[in-house]
């Protein structure tokens, strides 16, 4: 876990709201209570325990509209802390937020190798969602090598989602999210953070940005 400090970075830790609008009135009582749903969603995982199927369909199903929007090689303010491979290693997720503050008080960059190896690759990699969806601005999530269906049917995470959910349905949730993580981050205009490293095929920037497949 490493911290880049900087100017004051502005809060943007508004959160997203889960659900649709039909109207001005039933617009703010579906937003509060879709928040009030996020929260505890995020309490919940937060005690490392799963939350039921459905509910991590439409938490796939918000995450994907944010992410969509966001860039190949996404734009990340100072202050910062940047964080490795987490691995299913919730608890030592849990002690990176001890270490560095919880959201919204602090922003993060992972870059990415959320799943696979630990025990808790399911819980690890929903927390981090949720708290993407409740603080899209907060937090960045990058795309390592095993957020990826062929290398989750080998290391664990698929055979995870079977064990606690009985199905490989959550799984496909997942790994369809997968498919919208950003590749990279230029931090501050200045540092270029990506998962591992670049082909050697890839000579520009530019390149990644203009990857349709989110591959590379």
């Amino acid at each position: 876990m490493a911290g880049i400090e900087g100017p004051a970075a502005g809060e943007g830790a508004g959160g997203a709201a889960l659900g649709s609008c039909e109207g001005p009135g039933e617009n703010a009582t579906k937003a509060a209570s879709s928040m009030s749903l996020l929260d505890r969603q995020i309490e919940q995982l937060r005690r490392c325990e799963c939350i039921p199927e459905r509910e991590v369909k439409a938490l796939c199903a918000k995450a994907k509209e944010i992410l969509v929007e966001e860039s190949n090689v996404q734009r990340v303010d100072v202050p910062v802390t940047i964080c490795g491979d987490i691995h299913g290693q919730f608890y030592d997720l849990l002690e990176l937020f001890r270490v560095g503050n919880f959201l919204p008080e602090t922003s993060y960059l992972f870059l990415g190798d959320f799943v696979d190896r630990g025990y808790f690759s399911v819980e690890t990699f929903l927390f981090l969602l949720a708290l993407k969806v409740r603080y899209p601005d907060r937090i960045t999530l990058i795309r390592g090598n095993h957020e990826s269906r062929q290398i989750t049917q080998v290391y664990g995470f698929y055979d995870e989602c079977l064990r606690k959910y009985g199905s490989s349905t959550v799984w496909r949730y997942c790994t369809e999210v997968f498919d919208y993580l950003a590749l990279a981050a230029i931090i501050d205009d200045r540092l270029f953070a990506l998962h591992g490293g670049l082909s050697p095929a890839i000579s520009s920037v530019d390149e990644v940005r203009k990857d349709p497949d989110r591959t590379i």
